[in-house]
């Protein structure tokens, strides 16, 4: 009679003799000559499982079901997490497609049926036969950035499958979405797959197989060693098949003697130009913002406008690095970018950056001629941007030639807001004067910082640390900018405020966070959007904190923004002069001559200060508020 249950079939194959194991090991380490894998003339549909977090699993699961429906090849495809894993020893062909998450976890989607593979896998008692019946094939989708837990959940499978006694018919292959490797490696993958199930050539082994196209050269190699038994060891055969790491490599050149690839693959400038960004070569953007438009058409600039006197719509904003060294749970790209801990891309010319940004930014601005409120003069000044707000997307300050963009937008009287993530202190240390440097401070503890930036680096938190200190021991105006994520940030005032006498900044911008919309990258909801009258109670409560140090200057109620600075510095016979005076700047950096930020302050006028009836809003342009229309239900 049949096992009736999985425990009890369990039981049975525990029970095994041990000459019987024996013999079927070293059944396993001698091949026979090559033949082709069984198929079974009326199969159970095969299953395609995508473990996915952000979605790249699930559309390249997508793209192979395709491919193997054209080849006639059956398969289903399957959610993890609506599958039942206990239905697994009944399969006879599966194939995974598992993207590796935060810390080498797993996505959420699969974290049973993963956790179930582990658990049988360690049961004495389904020994290495439980899958003896199901031949399978795992892809990993992951990141090398992230060192040791790269595709660590697709080798897992890998390896769990092995041990219950499936045989696997391709080696697990292993894409690297911030590599630019990955289309081409799963294209091999793929297709090896394919012959295999449409009965190619095979010679069975404990990793995996030798393909048709391989079997030549096994041949050849007997040849030549003028060898002709019928029976070859595996041993023999140990790395004689075509090395992924060398096919990835080629990929990644793209045929360049340099070795160096590309930061933005084909897959993330599709996705980023989709978003609306213009890319520039092979590793930099610009983008018109929306408050750009705005004060094209008349109707208030940003909280910059009323915190520094930027003008909006003369503002460019850009980035001369994509990549980022993290994946923060409110990034407005939606991890769309690539990542990165360092340099290793093929790096484009500063002034070639700065001349196409310019050229691509005056090209959207001439798009707006036309729109209702836009007026000539505005447009006129628009297409000459004054100010470059280096905060676009990545991490501007990993592209080596930072210091030679920023002095030739300086040699333009362009001046430099310049945002970073607090991962390279090195980097910091070694700018030159910005107009304004940022410093974003996610996170007031380790674990939230964690928790919230999502870092690349292991030693995040010192980094972090260090970097706070490099900005102490810059003269030019700084900022620490602080996103308020409700339910994740914004209840440590202490922390925070201990913070402070590490970098001690000039100013601290303290911003609700923006809600971009749902995403599998994301768990914010609405819920985790602060009110204007959150962040203007926790700027106070910080304020009070700092016993007089920081008072609350400005505010700008549109993009629930408040402003903190240092009162000895910024408070002037009672009046703030958070303001810049730009011209002043640009004749200081000309003068090669050492100075600070109080050399080039400017008042701050009333209507930005905070408390203002006008909320930070410039009474100079015009309100306006879209109208809901509702049906009639009429």
């Amino acid at each position: 009679m049949a096992p009736s249950s999985l425990s009890t079939r369990l039981t049975l194959l525990a029970l095994l003799s041990a000459s019987t194991f024996y013999f079927l090991y070293k059944s396993r380490r001698r091949l026979k000559p090559l033949k082709q894998l069984p198929l079974n003339p009326n199969p159970r549909k095969g299953k395609l499982f995508f473990i996915t977090q952000t979605g790249t699993s699930k559309a390249i699961a997508q793209r192979l079901h395709k491919v193997l429906s054209s080849n006639n090849i059956p398969f289903e495809l399957v959610d993890p997490q609506n599958y039942e894993p206990e239905d697994l020893p009944k399969e006879s062909l599966i194939i995974i497609i598992a993207s590796t998450w935060e810390d080498g976890n797993p996505p959420q989607n699969s974290k049973f049926f993963v956790n179930w593979l582990a658990e049988i896998s360690t049961d004495f008692r389904a020994g290495n036969l439980l899958l003896s019946d199901c031949k399978f094939a795992v892809f990993g989708v992951g990141s090398r950035v992230y060192g040791d837990t790269f595709n660590a959940v697709a080798r897992d499978l890998g390896k769990r499958l092995r041990g219950l006694g499936a045989t696997e018919m391709v080696p697990v292959g292993e894409g690297d979405v911030d590599g630019g490797a990955l289309e081409s490696v799963f294209e091999e993958w793929s297709q090896k797959v394919v012959t295999v199930l449409k009965g190619g050539l095979v010679v069975e082994n404990d990793n995996g197989i030798v393909y048709e196209s391989d079997v030549e050269s096994l041949e050849s190699d007997d040849d030549d060693d003028g060898g002709g038994e019928d029976i070859v060891d595996l041993e023999d055969i140990a790395g004689k098949g075509p090395s992924r790491k060398k096919s990835v490599n080629a990929a990644e050149t793209n045929g360049k003697s340099d070795g160096k690839r590309e930061m933005v693959t084909p897959v993330i400038r599709a996705n980023l130009v989709k978003q609306g960004y213009k890319i520039i070569g092979s590793h930099s953007g610009v983008k018109i913002c929306r408050w750009t438009k705005s004060q094209l058409r008349g109707r208030g600039g940003c909280y910059k406008h009323s915190f520094y006197g930027i003008e909006s719509h003369r503002c460019m904003e850009a980035t001369p690095s994509l990549a980022c060294a993290n994946k923060c749970v409110f990034c407005w790209r939606h991890h769309t970018n690539p990542v990165g801990k360092s340099w290793q891309w093929k790096m484009d010319d500063p002034l070639e950056i700065v001349n196409t940004a310019i050229d691509l930014h005056t090209k959207m601005i001439k798009q707006m001629k036309g729109v209702p409120g836009v007026t000539q003069e505005k447009l006129i000044e628009g297409l000459s941007p004054r100010h470059c707000a280096l905060s676009l997307v990545g991490e501007p300050i990993m592209y080596p030639e930072i210091n030679v963009l920023v002095d030739e937008l300086h040699r333009r009287r362009i001046s430099t807001f310049l945002v970073t993530n607090a991962q390279f202190p090195e980097k910091i240390k070694m700018l030159k004067p910005i107009t304004q440097l940022y410093v974003s401070v996610d996170a007031a503890t380790k674990d939230s910082l964690k928790a919230i930036d999502r870092p690349l680096f292991g030693d995040f938190w010192e980094r972090f640390i260090d970097s706070l200190k490099a900005l102490n021991e810059k003269h030019q105006r700084t900022v620490y900018r602080l996103t308020l994520v409700k339910g994740w940030n914004a209840e440590d005032i202490d922390a925070y405020y201990k913070l402070f006498s590490i970098g001690k900044p000039d100013f601290v911008e303290i911003k609700g966070v923006t809600y971009c919309g749902s995403s599998a990258t994301s768990k914010l909801t609405m819920e985790n959007v602060p009110w204007h009258s959150d962040v203007r109670d926790f700027s106070e409560a910080l304020a009070l904190k700092s016993e007089g140090e920081y008072e609350v200057a400005c505010e700008h109620a549109h993009s629930c923004c408040v402003l903190l600075a240092k009162t000895e510095k910024f408070k002037v016979n009672g009046q703030w002069h958070t303001w810049i005076d730009y011209e002043k700047f640009h004749d200081l950096v000309a003068s090669g001559r050492p100075f600070n930020g109080e050399d080039y302050m400017a008042p701050t006028p009333s209507w930005a200060v905070y408390g203002s009836e006008e909320g930070g809003f410039d009474p100079d342009q015009s309100r306006y508020r879209k109208l809901r229309h509702h049906k009639s239900k009429s």
